[in-house]
């Protein structure tokens, strides 16, 4: 029984949108599952996909908050 964990974003796909839709979720779900049938050879009925929304504020790189890292690269600094 397989169990993927997706994590993505709290901002959206796309200019004013701030999460993922319904339906991205349904296809990283669907595609995910497609995968693993055809790599693992596991039944869809037993392959679990769990997607995780992470705000902004709660993740960063390059020692940075994220958005104070994107700013940095933005301003040609990073």
């Amino acid at each position: 029984m397989p169990i993927v964990t997706i994590q993505v974003t709290r901002e959206g796909s796309g200019p004013g949108r701030d999460s993922v839709t319904a339906e991205e979720k349904a296809e990283l779900i669907a595609g995910v599952s497609q995968l693993l049938l055809a790599v693992l050879h596991k039944p869809l009925e037993s392959t679990f996909v769990v997607i995780e929304e992470v705000d902004t504020d709660n993740w960063g790189w390059g020692g940075l908050p994220a958005l104070e890292y994107r700013k940095k690269l933005a301003a040609g600094t990073g």
